[in-house]
């Protein structure tokens, strides 16, 4: 009878031998991750869309489009999936949800103001924006951790019960997808409910929320430099730098103070990354591409922060603009700085 020993020492050498056997598929397979990791890919970004019973007649033929975009990795929603006077309707939902399940490209979306903040509207059924919220989270993100159409594996923040913030990262650019609505980040009053100022419930979802955004985009930059990345793409629905509240908000930074702690933190974190950051918004409905926080900027007073000029913000067509997506292109793994990103404005086709 063989010895324990010799048991051992012939069961090693026959996993040795495996192991060996096996090393040049492993190798092979390796090299094609390493070669996948360092491909240029593009994604597309909407948002602001359908608008109104013309659009939502044309949404299905947008989705196609985007389907038809063979080299899409992914799509972005950005939020508002309906206009601002429009019934906040469970049907409604279910049959964009329907929609989404046409993409055959993986779909992040993330909730705009109009489908749930100002729900509180006579005109959108006079719902109580909390429990629309809620709706959006049992008809949309069902699935945490999945994105919609095509399956495409995200971190959530499901245990912070806000499955819709989730992070994911491509060929070392970090994306971190945050719920931070228009509406002054979901703090003006329900008027549409008879009230005049925030209700103490209201008050504690936007603490909540606000507090999950803020420690997801520490930990989408702490992973980033972790994995040394070349790029943060953050996207939302809320446009923090919407021209036309620039009189407003300078007359009374109390108008947009909903946005401060989150904009001190992506400042505070841009500052301390070394490669550009991106933050990819709607709500205000018209492309725009600008720093809004580089030096002289009167953001800076408004927010009383310090510059971050490498913070890029880029703002997609919505609601009567929505007539094309914007496809952004990541280059290969070898390009940093400015050539890392790069985006076109790519018309529908009706």
């Amino acid at each position: 009878m063989p010895s324990k020993t010799a048991k051992i020492t012939t069961a090693a050498l026959t996993l040795a031998t495996g192991l060996l056997a096996a090393q040049p598929a492993f190798a092979e397979t390796a090299q094609a991750a390493d070669n996948d990791n360092n491909q240029a890919f593009t994604f597309g970004v909407i948002g602001d869309i359908p608008y109104g019973a013309t659009e939502i007649a044309k949404f299905p033929s947008r989705v196609q489009d985007l389907n038809a975009d063979k080299d899409l990795k992914f799509v972005a929603h950005v939020g508002d999936i309906k206009n601002g006077s429009s019934v906040c309707s469970d049907e409604y939902f279910s049959y964009i949800r329907a929609q989404f399940d046409t993409f055959t490209h993986p779909l992040v979306y993330t909730p705009g103001d109009n489908e749930w903040v100002d729900c509180h509207r006579t005109n959108n059924g006079a719902y109580n924006p909390l429990e629309r919220l809620d709706k959006i989270r049992e008809v949309f993100f069902n699935e945490p951790g999945k994105t919609l159409g095509a399956t495409m594996p995200v971190k959530s923040q499901e245990n912070l019960g806000l499955p819709e913030d989730v992070r994911f990262d491509k060929n070392r650019v970090a994306f971190s997808v945050l719920n931070v609505q228009g509406s002054n980040n979901s703090l003006l009053p329900w008027t549409g409910l008879g009230k005049t100022a925030p209700t103490p419930e209201q008050l504690a979802e936007v603490e909540h929320r606000t507090d999950a955004v803020i420690a997801q985009i520490h930990q989408t930059f702490a992973d980033a430099k972790r994995s040394n990345d070349r790029a943060v793409v953050l996207m939302q629905q809320a446009d923090m730098f919407d021209p036309s509240l620039l009189a407003d908000a300078t007359a009374n930074p109390a108008t947009v103070s909903g946005f401060r702690e989150i904009v001190q933190t992506i400042v505070d974190e841009t500052n301390d990354f070394d490669a550009p950051v991106y933050l990819v918004n709607g709500d205000s409905h018209v492309f725009a591409e600008n720093q809004p926080l580089a030096a002289g900027s009167p953001w800076l007073n408004i927010y009383g922060s310090a510059a971050a000029d490498n913070l890029q913000r880029i703002t997609v067509d919505g609601a009567n603009n929505a007539v094309d997506y914007l496809r952004v292109t990541v280059s290969v793994n070898s390009a940093k700085g400015a050539d890392v990103l790069s985006w076109e404005k790519v018309p529908f086709s009706k």
